[in-house]
């Protein structure tokens, strides 16, 4: 049987390639997403991947996602945290509303979802969990404290679980991408994005399938040696 891997935020960007390089391993992979129908569809059309629409910031709402996958496909033994959002401002300018948005998706969702399966892995003595931070969580960011407490949160998070999972067979491990060719990080004014690339060694930005490489490595049977690491992808732009 093919290990069920749930990727969430999975049918755009980054995650939908980790979505498309999970599947191309021979995983039954399941997409989550928080809420655009068309792209989830156009997504779900054009792999095959089914797709499942859950707000991962919810509990209870994780909960009750988890328990149709778990019907329907099988035990979820791979999970990758790739969902996440940015509510940016200075923190003069920055509501409640905008910090507790980033840090209940962004942070609260790998609470949320890792409660929800990790027990099901020690069971199993099997275990895949990767978290996807950013450059922005290690080096910090301006205009960005909820997004950077959120994804050094997760780095954090990351090596304390990876702690309780080593003896059932549970790696855990994170990956901090850099600056990637997104929707989001196309949307950056071009003299500020022409500013952000001059600081990058390799040159370039990063592509979705440079993270998507990471995680099915890290995600693989034979990766049970790697737990409580944190990969860079940033093209050398921050060397931690």
């Amino acid at each position: 049987m093919a290990r069920v891997a749930l990727v969430t935020g999975g049918s755009r960007g980054i995650g939908a390639e980790i979505s498309r390089a999970l599947a191309a391993q021979g995983r039954t992979v399941i997409a989550n997403y928080g809420g655009n129908e068309a792209a989830a569809e156009a997504f779900r059309s054009a792999t095959g991947i089914p797709v499942v629409c859950f707000d991962v910031g919810d509990f209870a709402a994780c909960t009750a996602g988890v328990a149709g996958i778990t019907e329907r496909y099988g035990p979820i033994e791979i999970l990758v945290n790739n969902a996440g959002i940015t509510r940016d401002g200075t923190l003069a300018r920055m509501s409640r509303d905008m910090w507790d948005a980033v840090i209940d998706t962004n942070l609260g969702s790998c609470y949320n979802l890792c409660k929800l399966t990790f027990d099901g892995m020690r069971e199993r003595k099997f275990g895949r969990i990767v978290n996807v931070g950013s450059i922005n969580g290690q080096a910090g960011q301006y205009g960005q404290v909820n997004y950077a407490a959120a994804k050094s949160g997760i780095h954090g998070f990351t090596k304390a679980l990876a702690q309780e999972g080593a003896r059932y067979g549970i790696t855990v491990n994170a990956i901090a991408p850099g600056y990637v060719d997104t929707e989001m990080v196309r949307a950056v004014p071009a003299d500020v994005l022409a500013k952000i690339v001059a600081r990058i060694p390799m040159g370039r930005l990063g592509h979705a399938e440079d993270i998507a490489r990471g995680v099915a490595f890290l995600t693989a049977d034979e990766a049970d040696f790697v737990t409580g690491s944190t990969l860079s992808i940033n093209g050398g732009q921050h060397m931690y």
